[in-house]
């Protein structure tokens, strides 16, 4: 008996067949997908409706709102405009910090309770050898005065919580005497104080100074007088006149070149026109290098051309310059007597609100670290602290 053979059309392959079979099943397994996620969606949709009938749509929006977290505003009212950093390290450049700084407000009255302060801006290399004796000096005037300190960037400041010096470093880079780099860390502090609305006068000291009165005299004497303590004098002289370069004209003209000490007490207008400057600065900046030294000519000029009335013509800072030199003379241990106060003390006369005075410096350097010590012993009965 012979096997039935079933006819193959013509041309056509078997596994051709069996392949077009599958293609055909495919796009129906596609439809069965369909519709079940139709199904789902459906079924979603009514479970939806019947959330929002049952509970309510703010309920539903309120479980949904829940699970983000809101992101911090920032404070809009005065607080945020009067009250000082909180941290003085901050990642603005010397452009942007200057900018900041000089906003003044145009209304005089202050719609708040102002105690003004006074910014003691500490220009360094480095540790406060003398700051036991600040420590002292500050003590118990908490809230009418600010610190600040420029040292070099890569000293770590170590003062303990406790200190008045601790978190109180800004932001700051290398200053070489007699350069413009000088006046750029002078700059800077004056910048930063201003950050603090509250800061009405700025005395710029450095490690090797001391106070030669208590806080209240030195804060009252401060708070009456009419002037701020910078001098700014025209010295005929080689070391004056002769320092001036003719390129700094129309700008600054000989007859207005001026002279005076690097430490200096000023209030915040004076303040705000030195860290506001870009007309002064660039002449100083090229061509008053040493032995042009800048930080004895750019602000005294300044000023004394914008705001003489405003200035003492002297500084507050004591310093001997009895044993000639380039720098004062350094006190140590040594020289800390009753005996050496009692000459400082006794050879001040001057002029305080145009009067006659005995008071005329306020701080005294150079002291050496070594001098501390016995500071610390006599600041009680000679300094009155």
């Amino acid at each position: 008996m012979q096997a039935r053979v079933v006819p193959l059309e013509e041309g056509k392959d078997p596994a051709v067949v069996n392949k077009t079979n599958q293609f055909r099943a495919l796009p129906l397994r596609l439809f069965q997908l369909f519709g079940l996620f139709l199904a789902l969606c459906i079924a979603f949709s009514l479970i939806s409706i019947y959330s929002v009938r049952r509970f309510g749509v703010q309920s539903v929006v309120t479980t949904v709102k829940s699970s983000f977290v809101a992101c911090p505003e920032l404070p809009n009212g005065l607080d945020y405009w009067i009250n000082p950093p909180s941290n003085l390290m901050h990642t603005m450049s010397d452009k942007e910090l200057f900018w900041r700084a000089s906003f003044v407000p145009r209304v005089k009255e202050y719609p708040f309770k102002r105690v003004p302060k006074i910014a003691f801006m500490f220009l360094t290399k480095g540790p406060l050898p003398l700051g036991p004796l600040w420590e002292k000096f500050f003590k118990g005037h908490e809230g009418l005065y600010s610190i600040y300190v420029h040292s070099l960037p890569t000293f770590e400041n170590k003062f303990p919580s406790s200190s008045v010096f601790y978190s109180r470093q800004i932001p700051s880079q290398i200053s070489e005497w007699g350069k413009m780099s000088m006046c750029d860390a002078e700059r800077r502090l004056l910048a930063n104080a201003l950050l603090d609305i509250s800061n009405e006068w700025f005395i710029l000291v450095s490690e090797s100074c001391i106070p030669l009165y208590n806080f209240s005299l030195i804060y009252h004497y401060i708070k009456k007088s009419k002037h701020s303590f910078m001098g700014s004098f025209d010295d005929p002289g080689p070391y004056g006149r002769g320092r001036y370069n003719a390129n700094m004209a129309p700008v600054v003209n000989i007859t207005q070149w001026r002279k005076g000490s690097q430490w200096f007490e000023i209030n915040r207008r004076l303040a705000v026109n030195i860290v506001e400057d870009t007309t002064y600065y660039p002449k100083f900046a090229e061509f008053c290098r040493p032995p042009c030294y800048v930080d004895e000519h750019y602000f005294p000029t300044m000023l004394s051309i914008q705001m003489p009335n405003l200035l003492a013509n002297r500084s507050s800072t004591w310093v001997d310059w009895s044993r000639g030199g380039a720098h004062p003379a350094t006190f140590g241990r040594a020289d800390i007597t009753e005996e050496f106060f009692k000459k400082v003390y006794g050879g001040q006369h001057c002029k305080y609100n145009n009067q006659p005075s005995t008071v005329c410096f306020l701080f005294g350097r150079k002291f050496a670290p070594s001098a501390l010590q016995p500071l610390m012993n006599i600041s009680s009965k000679v300094l009155g602290f």
